[in-house]
């Protein structure tokens, strides 16, 4: 009989709270015992849902991990600039660790985790979830067995969604980078990641990268616009309006994302949104912000052989994370809308369609990223249950490989230059 896997949760933010659901899930196999959150309604929350002793509800994750080791492993959901820290730290006590995506916000510091974690002898599954959705693994298993012959060139397109990035990005936790970390890495480094592991063994050689920040600037705030919402004569003509993401939504019923993340201490409600939009940065105007990522980027990638790819995100999109790829072979093209992969052979000009079974529980709270949430912990409980890292498929080097392509694309558009590999 499989042993249940203990598990601490330092970071009980959005993410911290969809991983720990897998406790719900399956109650047999993994087990919270901990949790760290300076957040007093966030960590009180968590031990509420998992029945957590008081003795192991911690204020500051130092305390947690000075104690003796009392857990087997550590979901690492802090914000981005928090990462490296306790990531050490939990190592070297010997817990496995599964660390929310980036892994760090410096290639140094990457380095640095990855080269603790070898040394600990710990596994290290990073969230990149994309590689868990049973589609995109698809995608990888039909270029591996040459369905479309030989790569020539993968296209692809990261919508991140209108008002997604007005939430997250211009208003939200990652909008500055200062505070954060730019937006290739925070939000695109899934899909850098993605087009690295489609490529297979081929090596980089080299990389170019241009983007900016348009639209959510001061000088494109309407006239007679205010700097709340709330206050503002103009906000029913605004698709940015805090009142329509945030206000009407929780009016409609819905408390979950995006309404969840803006009430840092209490449930959501109308009057708890209210006072947020009042007086917190969710209610600030979006020509108004301290913002300064980029709003559109593109990356242009060439491999040996000659494999080239392109990436563009994107923020002014309908779709929100509905990502886009087409892949040419030689053979054929093999294109995903999101939804179900289509392949066209060139030699039989015939299409063949596949759609994946998404196998996750449905109305578990773990379905996004289409399922991969659940497949993410469903791969790395496994993995510590059985003592067997082959099951994760984010783990140390080949994901440090990924986030030095993003650290070296961003280096590329600040520096107007195309990198290429193996320059200081």
């Amino acid at each position: 009989m499989t042993r249940i896997i203990r598990v601490l949760v330092v970071g009980a933010g959005c993410r911290g709270q969809i991983y720990s659901r897998f406790a719900f899930i399956h109650p047999e196999r993994m087990e919270v015992v901990g949790v760290a959150d300076p957040r007093k309604f966030a960590r009180t929350e968590l031990q509420r849902q998992h029945n957590i002793l008081d003795k192991n509800v911690f204020e500051d994750w130092h305390k947690m991990v000075e104690r003796e080791k009392f857990a087997d492993a550590v979901l690492i959901c802090t914000p981005d600039r928090l990462h490296k820290e306790p990531t050490m730290a939990f190592a070297m006590k010997g817990y496995h660790i599964l660390l929310e995506k980036p892994m760090a916000t410096t290639a140094e510091d990457c380095k640095a985790i990855v080269e603790v974690c070898n040394r600990s002898g710990v596994m290290l599954s990073v969230g990149h979830v994309l590689r868990y959705d049973p589609t995109i693994h698809q995608i990888k298993e039909l270029i591996d067995i040459g369905v479309i012959g030989d790569l020539i060139h993968i296209q692809h397109l990261e919508p991140v969604g209108a008002y997604h990035f007005a939430h997250s990005y211009v208003r939200g936790n990652w909008r500055n980078e200062s505070e954060s970390s730019f937006s290739l890495l925070a939000k695109s480094c899934h899909d850098i990641d993605l087009i690295h592991h489609w490529a297979g063994p081929r090596r980089w050689v080299k990389i170019s990268s241009f983007g900016s920040l348009s639209h959510f600037r001061k000088e494109s705030k309407p006239a007679g616009a205010a700097d709340r919402c709330l206050d503002c004569s103009v906000e029913k003509d605004c698709p940015y309006s805090a009142c329509k993401i945030y206000l009407d939504s929780v009016k409609e019923g819905n408390t979950g994302f995006p309404v969840s993340v803006i009430c840092q201490n209490s449930y959501p409600d109308i009057e708890s949104v209210t006072e947020v939009l009042r007086t917190g940065p969710y209610g600030r105007c979006v020509y108004e912000c301290d913002n300064d990522v980029c709003s559109n980027q593109v990356v242009n990638l060439e491999f040996e052989g000659g494999m080239t790819a392109a990436f563009t995100m994107i923020a002014f999109t309908e779709k929100i994370c509905q990502r886009k790829t087409t892949i040419y072979g030689s053979k054929g093209e093999l294109s995903y809308d999101g939804n179900e992969i289509r392949v066209f052979d060139f030699l039989t000009q015939g299409s063949t369609r596949y759609t994946p079974s998404k196998d996750s529980p449905i109305h578990s709270g773990m379905s996004g990223h289409g399922g991969a949430d659940y497949h993410l912990m469903d791969a790395f409980i496994s993995a510590v249950a059985n003592n067997d890292p082959s099951l994760i498929r984010s783990g140390l080097e080949e994901t440090l490989m990924s986030h030095l392509l993003v650290f070296e694309a961003e280096r590329s558009r600040l520096e107007s230059r195309v990198v290429y590999c193996g320059d200081t």
